[in-house]
């Protein structure tokens, strides 16, 4: 019990160390991030200027995750790597994976669709192919740029982000 109410406690709309939002590294050597304030300003420009940027797309995530509501960018990511999918057995593996993750009505991380938009893609995926979730991942973009981006630009995460130029290096331990 003490556990899930330290989560819930954690649920804190201001960051100060950014490095939260920054993956893992993946090998032994030092990786520096610069990110520079008009590179954040320009996140504000558009919903897909902030996902096209790397950290953009994390910052908006994390965001997402003080919200309990990160399955439809994680839905929006699963989507995008999907499509880069070339053979049809991967196809069918990935699109079954999504299917019971983010879009069954029983799915554990279900993404707010309408049944028309469920239904189309349930059968679009009966044969997949690399276009077969184009019009339900439209829906959850539309979705999130409505209603959870002009969140994120108002959020405390974005505010401090836009007070700090920030050059951070990471040096893994050898």
């Amino acid at each position: 019990m003490k556990t899930r109410l330290a989560c819930l406690s954690n649920k804190s709309d201001s960051y100060t160390d950014f490095t939260e939002f920054l993956p893992p590294a993946q090998d032994r050597t030092t990786r520096c991030l610069k990110l520079t304030k008009d590179e954040v300003i320009r996140w504000a420009d558009s919903f897909d200027v902030l996902l096209s940027h790397k950290y953009g797309l994390a910052a908006f995530r994390a965001f997402l995750k003080t919200e309990f509501s990160d399955e439809n960018i994680e839905f929006w990511m699963a989507c995008e790597e999907y499509k880069k999918i070339k053979t049809p057995a991967k196809l069918v593996t990935k699109a079954n994976k999504i299917y019971n993750e983010f879009i069954d009505v029983k799915a554990p991380r279900e993404v707010n669709i309408d049944f028309r938009t469920r239904e189309v893609t349930r059968q679009s995926l009966e044969e997949p192919t690399p276009s077969s979730l184009n019009e339900v991942q439209a829906r959850v973009h539309s979705l999130m740029e409505k209603d959870s981006y002009p969140r994120f630009l108002r959020s405390q995460i974005y505010q401090d982000l836009l007070k700090t130029q920030y050059t951070h290096c990471q040096r893994n331990s050898v």
